[in-house]
């Protein structure tokens, strides 16, 4: 079976196409706020800002806070990492990459006005 040049170009954009979806798909799996929703809402909150019973109890941090965000990503990057006061470290579950992801979302999150408590 001989394939017109039409035929293999339609073809090639298909393959290009479904393996960009494939790729997308596995991203979001380690975006940011996929990565936050799994392992930081529990005690910093959907909105980030610590409001939760376990975030009240370990007092996290509130992503809104000018004490957060005037801190650098590389500081941020560390406390993820390394964890810091009743924070745990998350170097054994998270990749470099994937604190990074978290760090940038964290930031998205500090230029939304926080829930009212």
């Amino acid at each position: 079976m001989k394939l017109s040049q039409k035929s293999v170009s339609w073809l090639v954009i298909l393959l290009f196409v479904a393996g960009y979806g494939l790729l997308a798909q596995e991203a979001s799996k380690t975006s940011g706020a996929a990565i936050f929703k799994n392992k930081c809402v529990i005690c910093h909150g959907a909105d980030g800002s610590g409001n939760t019973p376990l975030g009240k109890q370990l007092q996290a941090a509130n992503f809104h806070s000018k004490d957060v965000q005037k801190l650098s990503n590389a500081e941020l990057h560390k406390i993820v990492h390394d964890g810091q006061a009743n924070m745990p470290a998350f170097a054994d579950q998270l990749s470099d990459e994937e604190i990074t992801q978290v760090v940038k979302y964290v930031r998205q999150l500090g230029k939304t006005p926080a829930a009212k408590k």
